[in-house]
């Protein structure tokens, strides 16, 4: 059943960030880690700490999808959402945690995620800053490079960040090929999560530092940089 949400068009004023949010669901990632992945999501979404960093200041806009194949990216919300208050974030977690995985099957298409994630920063709301924020716990096997995608399309503006899952250490392999393959545009960084049970505390640091106030995703938004 769909769930009634702040959906925004292009027209929204006053806007401080864009966020999309995407969630890998190629095979690597079980049946279990899926759930942990979309409940934590949710809970983030709704920590005390985050709804207060999400309403200091202007409004944010929020879009997530759910990625795998080259030709796989489903709607997680039913498009853009301004956030107005609490309310707005407790319908997004409910519609979230409330959804089906699509497919369980593909493999790790990322430049395609990204390429989708920015055709969604184009048909969303003209905010100040503009911030798509990836999950996953594999390398990209799978159609376009990020960085073919990042070289068609033009990413200026744009940060993107990353939450790790696995990978053992902030060093190993994994860790390392995000930090130099996916992270994109100035200040942009990642969160290292152990493995997807630490998801929802590694999404709660992601969410708050992409939040953050005076400077959001790396654009100052008035007064003095700290």
């Amino acid at each position: 059943m769909a769930v009634a949400l702040g959906l925004a068009g292009p027209a929204a004023a006053d806007c401080r960030l864009a966020l999309v949010l995407a969630l890998d669901i190629s095979s690597s990632v079980d049946a279990t880690e899926d759930r942990l992945q979309r409940e934590g999501l949710a809970g983030a979404l709704v920590a005390p700490e985050v709804v207060r960093a999400f309403l200091t200041g202007e409004p944010v806009a929020i879009f997530a999808f759910e990625w795998s194949g080259s030709r796989v990216q489903t709607p997680l919300l039913p498009g853009w959402m301004v956030v107005r208050g609490e309310p707005d974030l407790r319908r997004a977690a409910e519609a979230i945690a409330g959804s089906e995985r699509s497919r369980d099957d593909l493999n790790t298409a990322l430049g395609a995620a990204l390429r989708h994630a920015w055709e969604a920063l184009q048909a969303g709301p003209p905010c100040r800053t503009r911030t798509v924020d990836v999950s996953s716990d594999g390398i990209s096997n799978a159609g376009a490079d990020p960085g073919e995608v990042y070289a068609a399309l033009p990413f200026e503006g744009v940060t993107v960040n990353a939450l790790v899952i696995g990978g053992e250490a902030e060093d190993s392999p994994l860790v390392d090929w995000f930090r130099w393959e996916v992270l994109h545009g100035p200040d942009a960084f990642l969160i290292h999560a152990r493995d997807f049970g630490d998801y929802e505390q590694a999404m709660v640091s992601k969410l708050l530092r992409e939040l953050e106030l005076p400077e959001v995703a790396g654009a100052v938004l008035g007064g003095a940089s700290g």
